[in-house]
């Protein structure tokens, strides 16, 4: 009798920790299975003639960011041969396992091309004690941008009051003109993309060590917890602009200019949006073959088309 109240019991304890301990699918909250290439309803771009590359065999493995995959995904729809490119099966060559476990699988031969920012002093380390160099070819460009919650009076921050923010100088929105709440500043792990950005911009200054529920896994948390209502008084964000307003499309923040500046895809080109920075093709040392054959292509009036249209800046 025992047995029979334990068992069922034991079932959905078993059950449970399962799904507690496995690791979070980025395409349970962002649904990047929609821009899996060679779907029906795929939403990737699709070049409107035949590439002038076509990779039969010896493809190349691909990684990268997860903003970046409806990217990559256009050019593998383009160029790879017709097949079931899942970014979550283990024997797939288009993968998408976020920017840190990118450079990771870059640096262990487990991926030739990776599509990510720029990589952090770590990474680089990571990669010189491997004796691996990293080339990288700026493929197109991205804004980093800032957000609250839409119900937060803010609209504007200077990079002094970011710097001073993350900081930790500046803890109050009484201090930037607001009301007396405190700034819950939410940052990324570190070696991830939007991470290494921040760093850029907080140059020799030391950014303040989050608190463990202010440090957020993955970038959609990032976007939810400053939508959340019981932060929209205090919440400050930050991720790409392409990510936060294509692939996420969350109503309940808004960007903030920074120096009186909006990102734009106008203010990008014009160089007036001051946090711009290029994302790169980036391989291991002495690569070849189609890799490179692949990265041309990349840099092709076809492959700068893609990154257009997906909704970047093109570098050529």
């Amino acid at each position: 009798m025992k047995i029979k109240v334990i068992y069922p019991l034991m079932i959905s304890i078993l059950f449970f920790s399962c799904n507690l301990f496995k690791p979070e699918m980025v395409d349970d909250s962002i649904r990047i299975r929609e821009y899996q290439p060679f779907k029906e309803d795929t939403k990737t771009i699709k070049l409107p003639e035949t590439a002038t590359l076509k990779l039969p065999d010896n493809l190349p493995r691909l990684d990268g960011a997860t903003a970046l995959y409806p990217l990559y995904a256009a050019f593998v729809q383009a160029v790879y041969p017709e097949d079931d490119y899942d970014p979550y099966s283990s024997m797939c060559v288009v993968n998408v396992s976020s920017t840190p476990n990118a450079y990771k699988n870059l640096i262990e031969g487990k991926a030739d091309i990776i599509f990510c920012a720029k990589p952090s002093d770590e990474q680089i380390e990571m990669a010189e004690e491997k004796g691996i160099s990293f080339n990288m070819t700026p493929i197109g460009r991205e804004a980093f941008v800032f957000f609250v919650n839409k119900k937060n009076p803010a609209s504007n921050l200077t990079t002094g009051e970011i710097i001073g923010i993350y900081s930790g100088i500046i803890r109050n929105w009484s201090e930037l003109g607001g009301k007396r709440n405190e700034i819950r500043v939410y940052q990324r792990p570190k070696n991830s993309g939007s991470q290494t950005m921040l760093e850029s911009i907080m140059g020799d200054v030391t950014n303040i060590n989050p608190e463990t529920e202010n440090e957020l896994t993955f970038m959609l948390d990032i976007v939810k917890k400053t939508a959340s209502y019981r932060n929209y008084k205090n919440a400050l964000g930050y991720s790409f602009l392409f990510y936060t307003t294509q692939m996420v499309q969350n109503e309940k923040i808004k960007l903030l200019s920074i120096n009186s500046i909006l990102p734009s895809k106008e203010t990008i080109q014009n160089g007036t949006y001051p946090y711009v920075d290029n994302f790169y093709a980036i391989t291991a040392s002495n690569t070849g073959g189609n890799v490179n054959k692949f990265i041309e292509w990349i840099l092709s009036p076809q492959g700068q088309y893609l990154v257009e249209k997906t909704g970047y800046i093109p570098v050529r």
